[in-house]
């Protein structure tokens, strides 16, 4: 905001016997009107981020103590958990895609199961399957390994497409329906999935429906070289292996589940809503791309904009927020046109003029 002008640099001197005598009656100025809020107070936060702010701080410090550098992608994971999403972790092999995912579970105090996904798996072999019991006469439903608070499904692109559409109703609406009853997820219920964006011999594309249910799609890339040689020292000092004992739980259940209260309490203008659809809808209308995004990705955009502010000390949102999320939240949720894939194009760059083109809001 600019700083307002005193009237000493605006008008010219004015002697106290020639201004206007108020209109107000005397009577008037007796009575208790309210006093204006101070304008130092009116960016005050309304909420009070501090315990929120130390509970993602103890996060970062536990898995800082194994993982080195990857601050925006810890930053991403922490806003993908305050706002209840699911998140696809792509890169090569070899860049601490699952280790990463397995200290944030530990980090946790919830529930935490693996899931290797391989073109044999079915999906009973992920939701549970029905046992009979001879003595009872009837069906007993063995929960699967999705039935953990924390889910890590490696390589989700091995599995074929029969499996993948088994994720579809758990990964939407928390629930898994088997042999006509509905079983409901325990809260929080998360999944990070990795996948190999090189290698495509034994593994299937993800259907559309399954990308759109992740929140945010994070590149993982290589590390600097002076990362590189600090991981290269800690490694030799520590004679190998990887001390993921280190790591213990800092948040419960019950913590993130206020902490995700709290992040839903943020304030949103009713200018930056506009400037949320006005990005989604230029991915439907852009001429290099064959597929928009869906409503989905306005609210994901809304929900991972609320909660980034938070980690970042703020009660509400920002133009800046949403342009940081843009990329993660709508690369995997739009297709480039043929001839823009033949020109070399990527989907980043397309929302990075999408975002370019779009008035911010002031």
């Amino acid at each position: 905001m600019d700083p307002q002008l005193s009237t000493d640099d605006t008008l010219p001197p004015t002697s106290a016997a020639s201004l206007p005598l108020p209109a107000t009656p005397p009577d008037a100025l007796l009575t208790d009107a309210p006093t204006p809020a101070s304008n130092t107070n009116s960016f005050a936060p309304r909420t009070d981020l501090a315990q929120l702010t130390a509970r993602t701080e103890a996060v970062r410090t536990q898995i800082g103590q194994v993982i080195v550098g990857q601050q925006d992608l810890l930053q991403l994971l922490l806003t993908a958990l305050l706002a209840d999403g699911h998140v696809l972790l792509e890169g090569v092999p070899g860049v601490a895609k699952t280790l990463t995912a397995k200290l944030l579970a530990r980090t946790l105090d919830v529930p935490f199961s693996r899931i290797q996904f391989t073109p044999d798996l079915m999906p009973a072999d992920v939701l549970g399957t029905s046992i009979f019991r001879p003595a009872q006469g009837d069906f007993e439903f063995r929960p699967g390994p999705i039935f953990a608070s924390v889910v890590l499904i490696d390589e989700i692109n091995r599995a074929p497409a029969k499996t993948q559409s088994a994720l579809f109703e758990v990964m939407e609406e928390r629930t898994v329906t088997q042999d006509g009853r509905t079983h409901r997820m325990a809260s929080p219920f998360v999944v990070l999935a990795t996948q190999n964006p090189i290698e495509q011999e034994g593994t299937y594309r993800l259907p559309e429906a399954q990308l759109d249910r992740f929140l945010f799609k994070l590149n993982v890339g290589y590390p600097t070289l002076a990362e590189e040689i600090q991981i290269l020292q800690g490694h030799h000092s520590g004679f190998g292996g990887t001390p993921l004992e280190r790591v213990k739980p800092v948040l419960t259940a019950t913590d993130l589940a206020a902490l995700r209260q709290q992040v839903g309490q943020q304030r949103v203008e009713a200018n930056v809503l506009e400037y949320i659809a006005k990005i989604v809808g230029q991915t439907r209308a852009h001429k290099a791309l064959y597929l928009g995004a869906s409503p989905r990705a306005s609210l994901a955009l809304l929900n991972g904009a609320k909660a980034l502010a938070a980690l970042r000390g703020r009660d509400f949102v920002t133009p800046e927020d949403v342009q940081f999320l843009a990329a993660p939240v709508l690369r995997h949720r739009i297709m480039l046109t043929p001839e823009r894939e033949m020109e070399g194009g990527t989907a980043d760059e397309v929302v990075k003029t999408i975002v370019q083109s779009v008035e911010v809001p002031r």
